[in-house]
This record gives structure tokens, C-alpha cells and sequence, in this order.
């Protein structure tokens, strides 16, 4: 006979307590008291002192006076910098093109989806991370001692760091997509090369194109921080125009730079936008 049937009520059995909820509390305040820490440690690592700022206002408000009005003479200020824009501009673009190849390969050795021998992975994946980790500012260093000041110097370094960041970023891509006609290639015997070409690389094809134009973007912007060591472009100039105490020049400049900015990230997102479709 059931226990419905009977009429007997059945007893409520006892759960025990759980300390979860004091657990989660305590991590939290742990937690809390980590990062409070850190900041502080940071904060007086830095010489962080908002004093100074308020304090340093007249020469703030100094050097604004002075860069306006922009410096709008066509010649030179305009024409060069319109120029200077241009080879930003390039720089970028070859920085992030010449790069795919390399990418490309380093991408396909580095990741667990391609890869075979152990060996050849992790050297793959070292040699990213190296790149990777070395700032492109470093590279253009190092290439101005080599080639000279000028976009040249400028290209190869981007091509060296953008190697690195594309290639970890493709090869994640690579891991993430199904395996399952990868698989059928491989039973069917088909080589680990015609795998590659045929299964992994048409599968990554929408993530790596919205990679290279996110690349691309960011690129055209750091070919104008590299033009600040010599690698020419636009932040040549404006490098140029701060040494000379010509802050008028410098902000007309600047505002060449954001609309050179602007327009590489309209391009992109509208290209990423058709892709997408």
C-alpha cells in the first residue's frame, strides 16, 4: 500500500545545512581586499597624485592657447600632412597584408587542430608568443638601426608583431571549429596537407578575414605611434611640430589623424558587416 493510499503524511526529511553561501561571502570579501590592495600598490608604485594635476592646470590651459588655432596653410602644413596620411596609411596596410603569409604558417604549425608534432607546436607557438610579446615600437627600433629612418622601418615591424598576434589568434580560430569534416577527410585518407587546405582553412576563412580588417584598423593606429621614432607617417610630423613648440601645427595634425582613423574604421566595419551577411 502507498503512502498516499494509507493516509499517513510522510515525514519531512532534514537537509543538512550548507556552508556555501558563507563560502561565497568570504571569496568575495578576499577578493575585494586583493584587488584594493593591488590598486594601492599601484597607485603609490606610480606616483599617482591628483594634486600635481590640479596644480599643473596653467600649464595645461598654456598649451592649449597655443595649439589654437590649428595651423590650416595648405602649404606646407596641409599638403604634408595629407601626404604624411597617406604613407600611415600604407604602412598599416602592408604591415597587415605582408604578414598574412606568415601568419598563415605559424598559425597552421601552432595549433592542436593542424599540428602533429610536438615539437614543431611548441616551437610554433614560442615563436608567437615572441612576437607577440616584443611591442611593435621595439621592432621599429631595432629596424631604423637596420634599414634607416622611414616607412620601410616602420612596415617591418609590424609585419614582425602583427606575425605574431594573428598567428595566436588563427590558430585559436583553428580549435574552435567543428571537426567533423576534417575527420571525414582523414578517413577517407586523404593527406594531413589536403586536411589543411580543403576542411580547416575554409571553415576559419569569415574569422580570419574579420581579424585581418581588426588588424588592419589597429595597425593604421599604431603606424602613427611608430612614426614617433622615426618609422615616418603622420606621427613623424607630429613628433616634428612638438620638438619645435609648433602646438598649433601639431593639432592640426592630430586632427588629421582622427579623420584618417575614423574613415579605416567606417571601411572595416562596413566590410565586416557585408561579410557577416
Amino acid at each position: 500500500m502507498s503512502v498516499i493510499a494509507s493516509g499517513r503524511v510522510p515525514r519531512r526529511l532534514a537537509v543538512p545545512r550548507r556552508k556555501r553561501r558563507a563560502r561565497t561571502v568570504l571569496t568575495v570579501l578576499l577578493t575585494a581586499v586583493v584587488v584594493v590592495a593591488l590598486h594601492v600598490a599601484a597607485w603609490i608604485g606610480t606616483d599617482m597624485d591628483l594634486g600635481m594635476l590640479v596644480e599643473g592646470w596653467h600649464g595645461m590651459a598654456r598649451f592649449v592657447s597655443e595649439a589654437l588655432p590649428p595651423d590650416l596653410t595648405w602649404s606646407p602644413i596641409i599638403r604634408e600632412g595629407l601626404d604624411a596620411c597617406l604613407v600611415t596609411l600604407w604602412i598599416g596596410l602592408l604591415g597587415t597584408t605582408l604578414s598574412i603569409p606568415f601568419a598563415i604558417v605559424l598559425s597552421t604549425l601552432g595549433s592542436r587542430a593542424t599540428g602533429g608534432n610536438a615539437v614543431v607546436y611548441q616551437a610554433a607557438r614560442s615563436t608567437m608568443s615572441f612576437l607577440r610579446a616584443v611591442p611593435d615600437v621595439v621592432f621599429a627600433l631595432i629596424f631604423v638601426t637596420a634599414v634607416g629612418l622611414g616607412p620601410f622601418a616602420g612596415v617591418l615591424a609590424l609585419v614582425c608583431h602583427n606575425t605574431g598576434v594573428m598567428g595566436k589568434l588563427w590558430s585559436e580560430a583553428m580549435e574552435e571549429i567543428d571537426d567533423g569534416p576534417a575527420q571525414a577527410l582523414r578517413i577517407a585518407g586523404a593527406r594531413k596537407s589536403q586536411v589543411i587546405l580543403h576542411a580547416v582553412l575554409p571553415a576559419c576563412l569569415p574569422q580570419f578575414a574579420g581579424l585581418v580588417l581588426y588588424r588592419l584598423d589597429v595597425n593604421v593606429r599604431a603606424s602613427l605611434v611608430l612614426g614617433l621614432v622615426g618609422a615616418g607617417g603622420i606621427g613623424f610630423l607630429i613628433n616634428q611640430s612638438i620638438q619645435l613648440f609648433r602646438f598649433d601645427q601639431m593639432l592640426t595634425y592630430i586632427l588629421m589623424v582622427l579623420v584618417l582613423v575614423v574613415a579605416v574604421d567606417l571601411l572595416s566595419s562596413s566590410i565586416r558587416r557585408r561579410l557577416a551577411v
